[in-house]
């Protein structure tokens, strides 16, 4: 089998990076789009097979660069993975700013769409062409002070399940992925600054913001990445237009 070339987008770190070492792992030539700069660094430094490109999805000028550095280096595309996105303020909708909610709009809905628009092409000339957007456990549920962010996690499950539609005949598929409370540094640092606020212990506000969840335990981001090689893989093609949630059974979000 031939292997795969895939773009992940905010590839270096945390989700994106997980996805990006595992298609790596796998035998894939990887090309990354991320902000950071210093960590797209490390992670293309890190292997032959993995090339990147500093730029803002929201930016078409950007997106235009990525794609084309993506063609350069890959010589076309069969998977494209949309993982970046913004989370914005956390405030009711009466005290949130405007500019704030353009900005996540920006990133997570007109971003999304940029790349996949413009990385469509690519994909119509893949013998197995998919896409992963990733939404969230917000694009499932209503969530109390993050409006924008909930909004473009809908909204991404629409694109997606339109997207389905209209590239079935080409063979393409898509899929969009829903996480829940996904370990690492950033989950485990809003965990601690609640303590701080509470008075609570770490271990107590753990509980609670997995008290929802049928299954105790925290999302590892190595699990979605597996979720996302099987759906891009030979065993996921007549898999398209699907929400798949990966949170331990969750029942809101908070």
């Amino acid at each position: 089998m031939t292997a795969q070339r895939v773009l992940i987008t905010a590839g270096a770190g945390g989700i994106g990076q997980a996805i990006a070492q595992a298609y790596d792992d796998a035998g894939a030539r990887v090309h990354i789009a991320d902000v950071d700069t210093d960590a797209l660094g490390r992670i293309t430094s890190g292997s032959d097979a993995v090339s990147g490109t500093a730029g803002d999805i929201s930016k078409a000028a950007d997106v235009a660069r990525i794609i084309a550095d993506v063609q350069e280096h890959l010589g076309g595309l069969d998977v494209l993975v949309n993982n970046a996105g913004i989370s914005g303020p956390t405030a009711p909708v009466e005290d949130l700013p405007a500019d704030a909610w353009d900005s996540v709009i920006s990133v997570n809905l007109n971003g999304t769409f940029n790349v996949t628009q413009q990385a469509i092409p690519l994909l119509k000339e893949s013998a197995a062409g998919s896409i992963i957007v990733m939404s969230s456990l917000a694009g499932r549920f209503g969530y109390p002070n993050r409006v924008a962010y909930s909004t473009t996690k809908w909204g991404l499950v629409g694109f997606t399940k339109t997207l389905a539609l209209e590239l079935g005949q080409y063979g393409i598929t898509a899929n969009s992925i829903h996480p829940g409370a996904v370990d690492g540094p950033r989950f485990r640092s809003v965990i601690a600054g609640r303590a701080e606020l509470s008075g609570r212990t770490v271990d107590e506000e753990l509980a609670d913001a997995l008290a929802l969840q049928a299954v105790k335990r925290l999302v590892d981001p190595a699990d979605i990445a597996a979720m996302v090689l099987f759906l891009t893989g030979p065993h996921g093609r007549s898999i398209s237009g699907q929400m798949l949630p990966i949170d331990g059974d969750s029942k809101a979000a908070s």
